[in-house]
């Protein structure tokens, strides 16, 4: 089996924690398939697209460029599954074939946590509160600026959650 060295998505690099590059074999066509285990801040950037440029190097040095459809998956792990239709399988050799009547497909989440792809890249998520506070304390807020109070925040929940 083949495995990937790169990903690039519109020529950005993207770091991959585990991948896996195949080609699936249905009845009516052959699909290259790529799914990649990628951090949260990753997903969202992409998820709303249905196409991206991609360009794959493989350990072996070839390099693999298509404009590929994208499927987010939902649950586990934070990833992206890739595929475009291709017309000769024999043109990627080396890769995996899968059909569709095969029980498994490869598994790509084995030996990866949540945790360890925050620790490489933890994602930011705005956040609306509703405090009942003395109007002095209110005044003081007004007065911050938005900077100074996430790190205010972040600091305090940092010592609590230790």
């Amino acid at each position: 089996m083949v495995s990937v060295r790169s990903v690039k998505v519109d020529g950005e690099s993207i770091y991959i924690f585990n991948s896996a590059i195949y080609i699936f074999e249905s009845s009516m066509c052959y699909t290259l398939q790529l799914d990649v285990i990628v951090s949260e801040v990753v997903v969202n950037r992409y998820k709303t697209e249905e196409q991206l440029i991609i360009e794959v190097e493989l350990e072996d040095g070839r390099i693999i460029s298509s404009i590929m459809h994208l499927k987010t998956v939902p649950g586990g792990l934070p990833q992206l599954n890739l595929f475009c239709d291709i017309e000769d399988p024999d043109e990627y050799s080396g890769l995996d074939i899968v059909s569709e009547s095969d029980s498994e497909f490869p598994d790509i989440e084995t030996g990866i946590t949540l945790e360890d792809i925050r620790k490489v890249e933890m994602p930011n998520e705005k956040v609306t509160l509703k405090l009942n506070l003395p109007i002095n304390q209110v005044e003081w807020l007004k007065n911050q600026k938005a900077r100074d109070l996430n790190a205010i925040i972040k600091e305090l929940l940092e010592s609590h959650l230790r």
